[in-house]
């Protein structure tokens, strides 16, 4: 371990910088699997046939290997100059953060109490504005829940995109074991490993502020 030591305090900055390029790309994945994910989740909620579809394709993506993804994606697109980089690393990336948002934002919708729905139509709200005032307040924890879940997956799986030249931590790992360079791939599991833990924590937090005093208190 003190060659591991030794190795991050002279290659301080190098492990930051990896480190930005490893938030950004999985920031980015995160965002756009959020904007595309939880719409997909709300509006299968009301087309049953559509959810077990949706459910069932992106549980199939989850049990592709990400290095098999990025290789199906290298010949793909570079017929528009992005086999390569970070374009192939965000959209695997995307495609696998949709399961968990997809299906906590699903259940979440689903399970919101009937009742609770017939009383916000029965005070004289739209579908739409019960769905958006009532259903969505309700499951935003459990969406979160969801959130969380893909974005420490996704930096799991950023350390894959190493391989493709995206960068970020898991360029250490490759590069370590290319030079057979113990204290590098340590350096790189290590920085990955906390990266997530952090992230997992942070993202609990605001998860369970996002819940009702009311219920945290049950």
């Amino acid at each position: 371990m003190s060659g591991t030591l030794s190795f991050f305090i002279q290659n301080w900055d190098e492990v930051i910088r990896l480190a930005q390029q490893h938030v950004y790309i999985v920031a980015i994945a995160v965002i756009i699997a959020i904007l595309t994910g939880v719409p997909t989740g709300i509006w299968i909620t009301f087309h049953p046939t559509a959810a077990r579809v949706v459910l069932y394709l992106a549980g199939i993506m989850m049990t592709i290997p990400s290095i098999a993804l990025f290789g199906v994606m290298i010949p793909v697109l570079s017929i528009i100059g992005h086999g390569i980089g970070i374009v192939p690393a965000i959209i695997a990336l995307v495609l696998y953060s949709q399961l968990p948002i997809i299906r906590n934002t699903y259940a979440a919708i689903k399970n919101v109490d009937p009742s609770i729905i017939d009383a916000g139509l029965g005070m004289g709200m739209t579908r739409a504005q019960v769905l958006l005032k009532v259903q969505v307040p309700m499951a935003l924890s459990v969406i979160f829940a969801g959130v969380r879940v893909a974005v420490v997956m996704s930096i799991g799986i950023g350390a894959i995109a190493a391989y493709i030249g995206a960068g970020g931590l898991g360029h250490f790992i490759f590069m370590g074991i290319t030079q057979s360079y113990d204290a590098m791939i340590n350096a790189g599991a290590i920085s990955v490993a906390v990266m997530a833990i952090v992230a997992d924590y942070i993202f609990r937090i605001i998860e369970n502020r996002m819940v009702s005093r009311g219920l945290r208190a049950r």
